[in-house]
């Protein structure tokens, strides 16, 4: 069995509404945007706006795509005030999707901006606010405010194996910020999860 390279060559297509900028999720993932279902895809990016919702198309897309168990996410950008939160489009996205896992949380400066990412997995912190991003052990107040979306995440993945998302059974809600960078290297980590196209 041959093992995914960061170098494959990969079809990716980011569905979603023009609020929540497919155009540029597919340009920083060297994907291309599609208004309708493409069977012949290593992977789909579905990019939501927490400010806008998800359109029907976007949710109809998603529902054709359960026939040829492609892989996908989610990915919720536009994350830039306080007011745009992560976890309430992971919410509204579990209700017109289907169950989503979140592997990262996003954790706010001073300022209320998005500047950070904690990784339920291990509690690690990646602070996008320097450069390039420096990871960290979390504290225990960090610890304490995802307790609930941590046992929540493990319980999820609980019976999965590493190969779920590839084979479309996991599908993973990451945020990201475009112009910040948060979230991109957790994005393209998934994307070199998956096997080159043949």
């Amino acid at each position: 069995m041959s093992s995914p390279s960061a170098n494959s060559v990969k079809r990716i297509h980011v569905y979603g509404h023009a609020s929540a900028s497919p155009q540029a999720v597919a340009t920083a993932f060297a994907a291309t945007v599609a208004h309708s279902p493409q069977d012949q895809s290593d992977l789909a990016i579905f990019a939501i706006n927490p400010s806008a919702g998800i359109d029907q198309l976007t949710i109809d897309n998603w529902a054709a795509l359960d026939d040829f168990q492609i892989p996908r996410l989610v990915v919720v950008n536009g994350l830039d005030g306080q007011e745009l939160d992560f976890e309430d489009a992971v919410m509204v996205a579990n209700r017109v999707f289907t169950q989503l896992v979140t592997p990262y949380l996003v954790l706010h400066d001073e300022n209320g901006e998005p500047t950070a990412l904690i990784r339920l997995q291990d509690l690690q912190i990646i602070d996008y606010s320097k450069n390039p991003p420096a990871i960290h052990a979390s504290e225990p107040e960090h610890e304490e405010v995802v307790r609930e979306f941590r046992e929540e995440y493990f319980e999820l993945t609980s019976e999965m194996d590493d190969g779920a998302f590839a084979a479309g059974i996991l599908f993973p809600a990451i945020p990201i910020n475009l112009l910040t960078g948060m979230g991109v290297d957790v994005v393209r980590s998934y994307i070199d999860l998956l096997p080159s196209s043949s």
